[in-house]
Formats: structure tokens, sequence, C-alpha cells
């Protein structure tokens, strides 16, 4: 599932914002429309990106209530919603990798590792994740650090226990009774999906965005352009 509001107040319209000459949502449509065994659905209550989506080969089978829709909308309701309507329209899903498309870069095989790494680990839900330093501060009085000051640590010194990691939004991966019993993403026994750095990027600026057109031009070479538009 892809939620895309048509509404945006960073960036205007930013799902279908150009990024390397294709609509920002479709990259994410095209990644998960070449993964064996997703049922690619997109999920807005704007008309131009569901015909976008269409033509893109997801399908939109109807638009989002506009009461599912508001700024202050959680993206939770929108996944219950989906799976609802995909239970009367085709039979309860098992589970549900949510995608943003605000995120474009993935790797080719990204997606389907996850479904992979998702069975194998025999998890309720997954986080995609990407490896963050560990010198974090918490601001107060006073501040904190999520690390050993008498004691700075070396990147390559750190274990599996100790290394830190920023959750994306990129992917998650949830089963769904974790959605109907908590009404959250996250629950039950929980895994972190390890991304590479790039896959990191999360398109809310102009920086993001040309950061996000030269990453995929180096992935996937002259099908991304050079093009960056003015946001």
């Amino acid at each position: 599932m892809i939620p895309a509001r048509g509404g945006s107040k960073g960036v205007p319209r930013k799902n279908l914002l150009d990024v390397g000459g294709k609509p920002l949502i479709v990259w994410t449509i095209e990644q998960a429309l070449a993964t064996p065994g997703l049922d690619v659905l997109v999920s807005t209550d704007d008309e131009e990106i569901a015909e976008v989506a269409r033509a893109a080969g997801a399908r939109v089978p109807w638009l989002r209530p506009d009461e599912l829709a508001q700024d202050t909308t959680p993206t939770e309701p929108v996944v219950r919603h989906a799976i609802e309507q995909v239970t009367a329209e085709r039979g309860r899903p098992g589970v549900v990798m949510l995608l943003q498309a605000t995120s474009p870069v993935r790797h080719d095989d990204t997606l389907a590792r996850a479904l992979a790494e998702f069975t194998d680990a025999g998890v309720d839900s997954m986080v995609g994740v990407v490896e963050q330093p560990p010198f974090i501060w918490q601001a107060g009085a006073p501040p904190t650090a999520a690390y050993d000051v008498a004691a700075r640590p070396r990147r390559q010194d750190l274990t599996d226990e100790t290394r830190r990691y920023r959750e994306t939004g990129s992917l998650y991966l949830t089963r769904t009774e974790v959605y109907e019993q908590h009404n959250n993403r996250l629950g039950g026994r929980i895994g972190l999906f390890v991304m590479t750095e790039d896959e990191g990027i999360d398109i809310d600026t102009e920086f993001d965005v040309a950061l996000a057109v030269a990453r995929i031009r180096h992935l996937r070479g002259d099908e991304c352009s050079a093009h960056v538009p003015r946001v």
C-alpha cells in the first residue's frame, strides 16, 4: 500500500513532483510492481494522483474519504481503511507492506529482500532503518548523550548490540492483525530491516530532490535525467 494524499504543506503536490523525469510516486509504484507477490494499491483522495498511479500500473479502486485526508490524519487509520476495502473486494490480506512515496531511492532487490527477511524472522512487524552514527544527544536540562562520553566509541568498534539505527519511513511490513488489534504499524514482535544509507533519503525540501535525483542517476544510469525541478 502506498498512501498519497493530494495536499502537502511543505512541497505542494509533492507526490506528483517531477523527480528525474517521473512523478515522484511512480518510482515507488514501479519498485513494488517489480516485486513478485505484491498487490500494489495506492490510497489517495486526489483524482490526478489516482490517474497517474493507474497509468503506472497500480490499483486505485476507490478514492480515500476526505476525513482520512486531512493534515492531521495519521497513517494507521488510512491503512485500516484500505484493509477493510481490500477485504470486502478480494478477501482479508495477511500482511501489509506500507511504502512511502516520498522515499524514491530503493535498490532493485530491496522489497523482495524485506519480504524474505520478514518471513524468515517470523516477526509480527518490521521497520526499515538505516545505520546512524552513535553520537546522538537528547535536549534537556542537562542534555543527555546516547553514548558514554567518558569512553567515546569508535564506529569500527560498534557491535550489533551497540549500533544505532534511524527509522526511514520508507518501508514497513506488518501482519494485518497488528493493525486490527493495536491500530499501529508496529506491534507484537518487531524486527529491523536494515537498508543502505542512500535508501534513507526522504523528499521534503529542494535539497532532498537534488540528492534523490543524483542517487537515482547513479543507480540507474541514463534512465533518470539530470533535471532537478524548482520546488
